[in-house]
């Protein structure tokens, strides 16, 4: 493998939903003979499909592997699997309109969907003896099954290529009827051996069974560790995330796309924030092994093929200070913990957060004073409620409150030296807002802003003004001057 000649790509699975426009833009587009190749795709399943085999990222409504999971459901997790197999054909015939080749596409997805069945169908059974307990294989069960949506658009994203003239390769990393497990970088460094980036065009499942779990860790993060993966061990030059919408300085659906910006330039600091708030640009631990490994990243609209995107490197600096991007994240419960003994005590912190980490909730942020610690998390009212019984149980003399809010940030490589806190306070002010909390770092790479849930749309909206459109304002200005 010849290093530093070819980039590492990923397509999310809203995009992959486009497969035809796919082939006009980034897959194939203007490009002929040697133009083809260099690149390797790391492929997600085509949208909606892993959220009928898992469950529903936002609403939780069960697929395959929560209904199997589930005692109460009985075998209603086989009609489920039996529906996503019907998604699955309908999604090959309206990819491939020819007999023949849909009928590979369904012979390679139908073989692996009665694989799955069969198998479970057998844990099942063997979990109703009091020897087997079902809970030590249910993590096994859930990469299994998320593995059948990347096999599916990985198989037929090369399928396609190969009918357009493409030498494109499957380079199937799910383990599929594979003897063992291995280490991550050695189960691609196997599965790529041989492969010629000059002359083939590699399709890669976005999850890779191997001894680490991907899963346990990552859970639906593991396309993008799987794509950092595979820049590091091939020796990449450059990692790309074509994504359905340019990384903007706010969402131009809410500001408005004629004020929006494409921030052009990052840093890895900023793209760790982004991902606190919800807005990955890639999964944090992704991000270290490129940042590690001195690979750029890069985030493009995967359909305007012709733009740059934007370029995230680790020593990046801005070339004037300021805020670069306006996001934020509705349904934050505040749960503040008050005990009048805490003053000069340790390990109420401790406990806290082994509560925390039980019960899988996202901490955002944590503010403390002498007898008062404040945490905002995003998760569900059931597992922070099972958090404050915890804390009773603990802590008897203390009190907890929750409150459901909302919260804003304003996110840069360096926030130092340009007023950002009072421009934000006054900004708000204009808009009528008045913030709830707020918390300015010392490292002025985020300013965060506490609001009533009601006054999130307009949140953003006057910070962008006042952050970031006023800034472009009096950039252009003293242009004009240094002009005249």
């Amino acid at each position: 493998m010849t290093a530093k000649t070819h980039t590492v790509e990923k397509i999310g699975g809203t995009s992959m939903s486009r497969s035809q426009e796919l082939l006009r833009t980034v897959l194939v587009g203007d490009r002929k003979g040697p133009e083809l190749y260099n690149r390797i795709f790391v492929v997600s399943a085509y949208g909606g499909m892993t959220d009928a085999l898992l469950e529903h990222k936002k609403s939780d409504e069960p697929g395959v592997y929560a209904l199997f999971a589930s005692a109460e459901s009985g075998w209603q997790w086989g009609d489920a699997l039996s529906s996503v197999a019907s998604k699955m054909v309908e999604k090959n015939a309206e990819i491939f309109p020819d007999a023949a080749t849909r009928e590979q596409a369904d012979k390679f997805i139908r073989e692996r969907i009665e694989g799955v069945r069969s198998c479970l169908i057998d844990l099942s059974r063997l979990c109703s003896f009091g020897h087997f307990q079902l809970e030590a294989h249910l993590l096994t069960v859930r990469e299994m099954l998320s593995a059948l949506g990347e096999a599916q658009s990985a198989f037929n994203t090369a399928l396609l290529l190969n009918q357009n003239g493409v030498n494109a390769r499957f380079i199937d990393l799910t383990g599929w009827r594979q003897d063992g497990e291995l280490p991550l970088d050695e189960h691609i460094a196997r599965q790529f051996s041989g492969v010629d980036f000059a002359t083939e065009l590699p399709i890669v499942t976005g999850y890779a069974q191997c001894a680490e779990q991907l899963m346990k860790t990552y859970d639906r993060g593991y396309s993008e560790v799987t794509l950092s993966r595979v820049a590091v061990v091939t020796g990449a030059k450059e990692a790309i995330i074509h994504k359905e919408f340019h990384l903007s300085s706010a969402d131009p659906k809410l500001v408005g796309s004629d004020k929006v910006q494409v921030i052009g330039e990052t840093n890895y600091d900023v793209a760790d924030q982004l991902s606190n708030m919800g807005m990955e640009a890639i999964h944090p631990r992704a991000a270290k092994s490129l940042r590690q490994a001195g690979i750029p990243l890069r985030v493009t609209n995967a359909f305007e093929p012709d733009h740059p995107g934007t370029v995230i490197m680790s020593d990046l600096e801005p070339r004037t200070p300021g805020a670069e991007i306006i996001t934020g994240l509705k349904g934050v419960f505040a749960l503040e913990f008050y005990d009048q003994d805490m003053v000069g005590v340790k390990g109420y912190d401790t406990k806290i957060l082994e509560s925390l980490t039980r019960h899988k909730v996202w901490i955002i942020s944590k503010t403390s004073n002498a007898n008062t610690i404040t945490h905002y998390l995003k998760g569900s009212m059931k597992a922070i409620k099972r958090v404050e019984t915890d804390l009773a149980q603990a802590f008897p003399t203390a009190t907890t409150t929750l409150r459901k809010l909302a919260m804003v940030s304003a996110i840069g490589r360096d926030l130092g030296g340009v007023r950002i806190l009072p421009r934000a306070i006054a900004a708000l002010d204009e808009a009528g807002i008045e913030p709830i909390g707020l918390t300015d770092m010392i490292r002025k790479v985020d300013l965060q802003v506490l609001v009533e849930e009601k006054d999130f749309d307009a949140a953003i909206i006057a910070l962008h003004r006042g952050l970031v459109e006023e800034r472009a304002e009096r950039k252009a200005r003293a242009d004009i001057r240094r002009v005249a």
